[in-house]
């Protein structure tokens, strides 16, 4: 593989650059002639699929149900929720005309699906009986409002999944919270080897129309924060303006309890950022689409008997996503950089002085270091050194979590942080929203979320009055 189909820049000196050239070169994504909007190719479609399936697996078995809502919703919807559509309207594209046809109402592309699911909950629930309505559907939105869009990180269209639930009692509907929030932590920590911050919002920073909004915060490289994935306590606010009611078992009106609750594929893109290097991606062995590849080095005389072992192996190893590269039109030194711009885990690399030693050597790509294993043997330790790596890659991310999350006990020290190091800086916080928003104007940061787990209270960091939490502030996307 030639210099300029590699990646070009180091990551330590401009990670953009670095970022989209990883996207890019490694056939991650592409571009689309859409502004804002990616095409995402087999192999990053491939992690998704993973993602979805397990995540799908684990709503299923707390009975949520899966559903398709229209991707259009009409403008008289929109409205019913003035809060809502006050967050989204600089986001929303609309549909006007077909043909040569005026619309006699606009037509909205969903930024988010509560409106158009809303509508029909109305029709739905009449009874105590009829609840819980517990319902998610796979889709893509469109939110139109930005300027720099970044591949996965900020892009116009992007795929996730959108939980929307109803309730009898608020009890019931403040439930699920941990148990989304832990399906979600499982599938960012077990399966992309990402750890968060889990905390709620505060009030500027929660969505539109929720009560709580609770969220994943996840670091990059740059020392800048991003939002994963999120749950929203919506209380009775839709339930009233969609009038979501109900007889309960003593006969009276009630409103229902709702909440939202999604995951995107912004968790690609962070993937992407925090296990890369230098040479490309770098895939955790659970999301990876091809978990194992195998490379035969031959030449005309020994091609028969290298494929003929090579094929026995990729056979044997019935227990992970594995493929025999046996492109001839290639170099061996070719496929070996491919693959590790692909950032497939593990390469098995067989040739004929190895067929002689009934060995194989085995490259795995977090650490590019090369050993000999026994063929007898490969099984069982392909299988550990993917256990292995999974670990040792959530475990790194882990530790640049743990060593840029800081502490600050007064204005001077949260600003000089945040200016020369980045990354997190817990502190405290009066809750009152003119601090927050002196804070934002003053460091470019914002409180990210307020962590569940709470440590003992000082002072405010900016006005010095008591501090009512401890928050986490950081510059973010």
């Amino acid at each position: 593989m030639s210099k300029q189909e590699g990646i070009a820049i180091k990551k330590s000196e401009n990670f953009d650059e670095w970022y989209v050239q990883v996207i890019l070169k490694s056939g991650l994504a592409d571009y689309s002639a859409v502004s804002g909007c990616l095409v995402y190719r087999p192999l990053s479609y491939g992690i998704w699929e993973i993602i979805q399936k397990v995540a799908d697996e684990e709503f299923k078995k707390i009975g949520v149900k899966n559903v398709y809502f229209p991707l259009l919703i009409p403008e008289r919807l929109l409205k019913k929720e003035a809060e809502h559509v006050e967050g989204f309207t600089p986001e929303v594209a609309w549909v006007t005309q077909t043909g040569d046809t005026k619309l006699d109402e606009r037509l909205a592309i969903r930024p988010t699906s509560e409106t158009i699911m809303y509508d029909s909950y109305s029709k739905w629930i009449r009874s105590w009986r009829d609840l819980p309505v517990r319902l998610n559907q796979w889709n893509s939105v469109l939110r139109w409002e930005f300027k720099h869009p970044v591949p996965f990180l900020r892009t116009r269209e992007f795929l996730w999944n959108e939980g929307h639930t109803a309730f009898a009692t608020r009890e019931e509907a403040e439930k699920e919270k941990k148990e989304i929030l832990d399906i979600y932590q499982r599938i960012t920590q077990e399966f992309l080897a990402l750890p968060g911050i889990v905390g709620k919002k505060t009030e500027k920073e929660k969505f539109a129309g929720a009560i709580e909004s609770y969220s994943i915060e996840h670091l990059l490289p740059d020392g800048k924060a991003i939002q994963g994935p999120d749950f929203h306590y919506d209380g009775q606010n839709f339930a009233k303006a969609f009038d979501i009611s109900f007889l309960d078992k003593n006969g009276k009106k009630q409103y229902a309890w709702q909440n939202t609750w999604a995951i995107t594929t912004r968790e690609i893109g962070v993937m992407v950022a925090v296990h890369g290097d230098d040479k490309g991606l770098v895939l955790p062995p659970k999301v990876a689409p091809t978990q194992v590849v195998i490379v035969p080095i031959f030449d005309d005389k020994t091609k028969a008997s290298v494929l003929k072992v090579a094929k026995k192996i990729k056979d044997s190893l019935k227990d992970v996503r594995i493929m025999l590269d046996d492109r001839d039109y290639y170099t061996p030194g070719w496929k070996f950089n491919e693959w590790e711009l692909k950032g497939v885990p593990i390469r098995i690399e067989i040739g004929p002085r190895d067929i002689k030693g009934k060995k194989v050597v085995l490259v795995r790509r977090d650490d590019l270091k090369k050993r000999a294993v026994p063929i007898k043997k490969l099984e069982k330790e392909v299988l550990k050194e993917l256990e292995d790596m999974q670990k040792s890659m959530l475990k790194k991310a882990s530790d640049f979590l743990e060593a840029n999350t800081r502490t600050a006990n007064d204005f001077a020290e949260l600003k000089s942080i945040i200016g020369k190091k980045g990354g997190f800086v817990q502190a405290g916080w009066c809750t009152k929203r003119k601090c927050e928003d002196k804070i934002k104007e003053l460091t470019g940061a914002k409180i990210t979320n307020m962590p569940l787990k709470q440590k003992p209270m000082g002072k405010c960091v900016y006005c010095g009055e008591k501090a009512e939490v401890i928050v986490n502030f950081a510059k973010s996307y």
